[in-house]
């Protein structure tokens, strides 16, 4: 096991975001991908607990895959692993549980933290509208500041198609909040 997960590390570590720095360990690759990749999941899925078991059967994967990582950057990899994923496992289930159900009542407190999740409620509620793609590379830009060609990459789409989901879903979230301004109490 030891001789696998030093492969692992030696193999991400020439192909990772910060090439400065060789990642010598699976768990500095965990603590430095994880977070982000939980984030991705969790906007995918809209489930906390469902991007915990796509964030850790992501890493799963990476780890015991005998192919090569065919994406530029570590990252993105992930992504796509996860991604494929959640797509798995919604068109075997065609889960769709509702908002509600997902997230825990408000519990009373100062307003700011009532505003707050307000506006999570309100942007994953908005994340759900969007088809897969279109949710996929939005959060990919949005939040980790992918650049499009590795949106592409990931997605299996030309260049211009990931542009014109980024701007769509841009387009389709704004529309989403304005139109939500009016029902949030």
């Amino acid at each position: 096991m030891a001789r696998i997960i030093q492969e692992f590390c030696n193999f991400f570590g020439s192909n990772g975001y910060d090439k400065g720095k060789p990642m010598t360990t699976l768990s500095e690759i965990y603590q430095q991908y994880a977070p982000d990749v939980y984030r991705f999941a969790l906007g995918l899925c809209g489930d906390p607990a469902w991007a915990e078991d796509l964030t850790s059967e992501t890493f799963v994967r990476a780890l015991v895959s005998p192919n090569p990582i065919r994406t530029e950057t570590v990252k993105a990899y992930l992504f796509t692993i996860i991604r494929n994923l959640y797509l798995q496992a919604w068109h075997k289930t065609k889960r769709q549980t509702p908002l509600d159900e997902m997230l825990p009542d408000a519990h009373p407190g100062p307003e700011h933290l009532a505003a707050q999740n307000d506006e999570y409620r309100t942007v994953l509620a908005g994340l759900q509208t969007l088809s897969e793609p279109e949710r996929a590379a939005l959060l990919m830009r949005a939040r980790d500041e992918f650049p499009y060609e590795d949106i592409a990459t990931a997605l299996g789409i030309s260049l211009a198609a990931a542009k014109v989901k980024v701007h769509r879903a841009r387009l389709k979230m704004a529309a989403f909040v304005k139109r939500d301004e009016g029902t949030l109490p």
